[in-house]
């Protein structure tokens, strides 16, 4: 993007400005990985660093993990404009019935790891990952206990698959903000 994504605009306001009361309304707690926890000065959340720095998103979630109060860390980029919390509560009712490390959401073969839930338990396997660079997240969930929401299964609640749209390009970013014309 050319930018730190932390700073992308929804009319006129910061991305998580316009998450955060759809947050609230579902998490009592609200952890914000940053490097820059200046810019969320006055807002009702937690931040933390990354524990073990450059590592990409596997660090975010070991530090999130590392101070949650919950057994449970639902879990989403800086740069995913959507929240569901229908979605959001289907999974938890799914862990609910069949308790497991993680919770996340397949498209065909491909394993959609963010708007997930992931438990504190496996923060030490999060960690020896790290430690030994391996950083991917689908390395990581096939380590663990995981319970995988089938597409079709998740299309019910989100048929467009927009839930799961990143804004990683300049492009994805203009497409987006057309559709909220």
């Amino acid at each position: 993007m050319g930018f730190d994504k932390q700073l992308l605009k929804i009319r006129e306001q910061r991305l998580i400005g316009v998450l955060l009361p759809k947050l609230s309304a579902c998490f009592d707690d609200i952890i914000v990985v940053t490097k820059l926890p200046m810019l969320y000065q006055g807002m009702p959340v937690r931040t933390v660093q990354d524990i073990i720095p450059d590592k990409g998103p596997l660090s975010g979630m070991h530090a999130a993990l590392s101070i949650a109060k919950s057994d449970y860390v639902y879990m989403m980029a800086c740069d995913m404009p959507c929240f569901d919390p229908v979605y959001c509560k289907h999974m938890q009712t799914r862990l609910e019935a069949q308790p497991a490390d993680a919770c996340v959401t397949r498209y065909g073969e491909w394993i959609e790891p963010f708007h997930a839930y992931y438990n504190r338990r496996i923060i030490e396997t999060v960690q020896r990952n790290l430690l030994a660079d391996k950083t991917s997240v689908h390395h990581l969930l096939r380590q663990v206990d995981a319970l995988y929401i089938p597409e079709q299964e998740a299309r019910t609640f989100n048929p467009d698959w927009s839930l799961f749209l990143n804004l990683n390009t300049r492009e994805k970013y203009e497409a987006f903000m057309q559709t909220l014309e």
